[in-house]
C-alpha cells in the first residue's frame, strides 16, 4: 500500500495554476490523502477552483497562512504520525518547518518557483522547481540559408543591377510581382525592406531613402549552391550502392 502524503500549499505564495503539477509530484511519493491550500479565502484566487484541494481560510493577518500551515504540519506529524509531506511554497520562512519535520524522521518534498531560496531547498529531502519559463530568444536568429524566394530575388537584382551597385529597393516589389507573382504583404515581414534587413547574411542594403539600393552577397548564394551540390552527390551515391 502506498504511503499517505500530506500536501500543504501556501496559497498566498503559489499560484493555483500549479495545482495539477503539485498533485502530480505528490503522487510520485505516495497517496495524497490530505490536500490543503492555506490562503485568505475572502480574496479572489485561482485556488478557489482548484480540483482536489480543501481551502483553509487563514485570515488576512501577516504570515497568517504560513503560521497555520506550519501548525497543521506539526500536528499531523505528532498526532497523526504522517511521514511524508509536500510543502508547496517559494517562501524561505518554511526552512525551519522543513528542518523540524525531517528531524522527526519525516520526508519533506519542497515545491516552489525559481525564486525559492537555497535555504529552503537545502532543508527539504527533495525539491521540485515549477513554473520555470522556457527559454525564448529575445531576437530570432536571422536566416542564413537562401530559400527559393531568395534565389528569385537574387535573379531580379542581378538582372536590374546598375554597374554592380544593385537595384533600387522600391523597384523590387513590382518586379517580383510581375515576374514571379510574389506579394511581400503575404509574408510575415510585410515589406521588402523588412524582409531583406532580416537576412543580413544574404543582402546588403543602403540606408532608407527613395534611391536606396539592395545588393545580394554572392558568397552566401555560392555557399548554398555548394551545399546543395554536395547533398545531390551524396544522394546519388546512396542510390548507386548495391
Amino acid at each position: 500500500m502506498a504511503q499517505p502524503v500530506s500536501v500543504l500549499v501556501d496559497g498566498d505564495n503559489i499560484s493555483g495554476k500549479h495545482a495539477g503539477k503539485i498533485l502530480s509530484v505528490a503522487a510520485q511519493h505516495g497517496e495524497p490523502t490530505l490536500v490543503r491550500v492555506y490562503a485568505d479565502a475572502q480574496r479572489p484566487s485561482d485556488w478557489h477552483g482548484a480540483i482536489g484541494y480543501r481551502m483553509l481560510h487563514a485570515g488576512s493577518g501577516k504570515n497568517a497562512s504560513d503560521i497555520l500551515l506550519a501548525l497543521d504540519a506539526l500536528e499531523l506529524l505528532l498526532s497523526k504520525d504522517v511521514r511524508c509531506f509536500v510543502i508547496a511554497s517559494s517562501d524561505g520562512d518554511f526552512t525551519h518547518l522543513a528542518t523540524r519535520l525531517r528531524e522527526h524522521g519525516a520526508k519533506v518534498i519542497g515545491i516552489g518557483e525559481l525564486k525559492a531560496p537555497s535555504s529552503f531547498r537545502a532543508c527539504c529531502s527533495d525539491f521540485v522547481e515549477i513554473g520555470t519559463p522556457l527559454y525564448m530568444p529575445l531576437v530570432p536568429k536571422p536566416p542564413t540559408t537562401a530559400t527559393a524566394l531568395d534565389h528569385k530575388i537574387r535573379s531580379i537584382i542581378r538582372t536590374h543591377s546598375k554597374k554592380g551597385m544593385g537595384m533600387r529597393i522600391a523597384e523590387l516589389a513590382p518586379k517580383m510581382h510581375s515576374q514571379h507573382g510574389v506579394r511581400i504583404s503575404s509574408y510575415p515581414e510585410r515589406s521588402w525592406r523588412a524582409y531583406l534587413t532580416a537576412r543580413p547574411s544574404l543582402y546588403e542594403l543602403d540606408p532608407r531613402g527613395p534611391e536606396a539600393m539592395v545588393r545580394f552577397r554572392p558568397e552566401a548564394f555560392n555557399r548554398n549552391r555548394s551545399i546543395d551540390a554536395a547533398c545531390l552527390i551524396f544522394a546519388r551515391r546512396l542510390k548507386t550502392r548495391p
